[in-house]
């Protein structure tokens, strides 16, 4: 089992982001120093609410600095806000900043006041994205590449700017509903599992998922299966939910408001008691519970790559960083013998 750091990026309006900064950094250096494989972090544009952020490609870049020999991963860029020629290239620079250690985790996005920034009309949100991601993979890997479209107009250019990796970095792209998860199947090459959902959702669409690449006659056991969990870890559950409830609650409703269970399927929701959403959806408790609730990710879905995101707006560094101690000292290893 690998195990990621997923850093939530996102603060109150009130914080001082350079300080904000230093405490992403901080937490960095602990997954380093701790043996941690991977640092993931989203993106966002036009936060509202009591919200804000920085931009991921400079964040990562940043981080990569710090990061040691772990791997990078946007989790995730949403691809059809951007040119193609512009991830082509921004992402294949990323890549050579890491050291050929980048994931390039891409979505579609479910936030009407981003696609309306970037005039990415309804109808057409899903074509462009599949427009963009197989425009960005021959960017990367043909010498003349000619194309004309509403998205952009090339005549026999060539990409001299290539990733370290060949052909290109692991695409991992993120779904939600069950329409995404089959996308996934078919486009990428791997789901990168949310951290929304319940289990049971996510072993039901884990189904549907290796059934759309056995139709397409594609490996059903990709060598990455990813997932993002909320986890908080301390010394028993009842203290784990008392520290971490009032950042964790405030991010579901959040999200709530932005619309990400509109994303999902019909039988998910957030409009839901905290205590309702912690069931089979997050992962409290001391290390010993956390890894018994892991414990059907591995044993039921297959994944082998746990991305763990334990902090949250307005969540002090030093709760954040009890929790990874934790973790780092009592889960991961136990992990490591998945």
């Amino acid at each position: 089992m690998k195990v990621g750091l997923y850093l939530t990026n996102q603060h109150r309006l009130d914080k001082d982001m350079v300080d904000g900064l230093h405490e992403q950094i901080a937490m960095t250096r602990h997954a380093r120093d701790h043996g941690w494989d991977s640092l993931f972090s989203g993106q966002h544009y036009l936060n509202e609410g009591n919200s804000k952020q920085l931009q991921i490609v400079p964040l990562l870049a940043r981080l990569s600095a710090e990061a040691g020999d772990m791997a990078i991963g946007l989790g995730v860029l949403l691809l059809n806000l951007h040119n193609p020629v512009y991830v082509a290239e921004t992402v294949a620079s990323l890549d050579v900043i890491t050291g050929g250690r980048l994931i390039f985790g891409v979505g579609l996005g479910y936030r009407d006041v981003e696609f309306d920034a970037f005039g990415v009309r309804k109808g057409t949100r899903v074509a462009r994205f599949e427009e963009c991601l197989e425009l960005v993979k021959r960017l990367w890997t043909e010498d003349a590449v000619t194309y004309q479209s509403e998205l952009c107009t090339l005549a026999q250019v060539t990409m001299n700017i290539r990733p370290v990796q060949r052909p290109y970095p692991p695409i991992w792209l993120a779904a939600d509903n069950d329409r995404a998860v089959a996308r996934a199947a078919r486009l990428g090459d791997t789901w990168f599992v949310n951290p929304h959902s319940t289990s049971a959702t996510h072993l039901r669409q884990m189904e549907l998922y290796r059934a759309e690449r056995a139709r397409l006659a594609m490996d059903t056991t990709p060598r990455d299966v990813p997932i993002i969990k909320e986890l908080f870890c301390a010394r028993d559950r009842a203290t784990a939910i008392k520290l971490c409830r009032p950042y964790l609650d405030e991010k579901y409703r959040v999200y709530a408001k932005w619309g990400q269970d509109q994303a999902m399927p019909d039988d998910e929701t957030f409009d839901r008691a905290f205590d309702e959403l912690l069931t089979d959806r997050f992962v409290v408790g001391s290390p010993e519970e956390c890894y018994e609730q892991l414990r059907p990710y591995w044993g039921q879905m297959g994944v082998n790559h746990l991305i763990i995101r334990t902090h949250w707006a307005g969540m002090p560094l030093e709760t954040s960083l009890g929790s990874m101690s934790l973790i780092s000292d009592e889960l991961l290893p136990e992990l490591r013998k998945v």
